[in-house]
């Protein structure tokens, strides 16, 4: 399983969403994970909107296995529920 975080890392959700996913990493044995973080690499919000499908109003925007999940409000209770993994 690979998850993908957009993010920025002055965003308290963004920082959440990485700290679970290294939290993921620690617990999970088929597990990996990247932080894009969209100031640095120079992505804007607009530039996820083909892949996530839709205009994008924040962020992080996470994607499991290329799937969009959606933002950490979306992506903690999916963890948890699946995994039983909470930060």
């Amino acid at each position: 399983m690979f998850v993908e975080i957009y993010g920025r890392l002055t965003c308290p959700y963004c920082r959440n969403a990485k700290a679970l996913a290294e939290k993921m990493k620690a617990e999970l044995t088929d597990f990996d994970f990247k932080f894009v973080d969209m100031i640095a690499e120079g992505i804007s919000k607009e530039d996820l909107e083909p892949r996530v499908g839709k205009p994008v109003a924040t962020v992080p925007q996470i994607f499991l296995d290329n799937e969009h999940v959606g933002g950490y409000s979306d992506f903690a209770p999916l963890v948890k529920a699946k995994f039983g993994i909470a930060l």
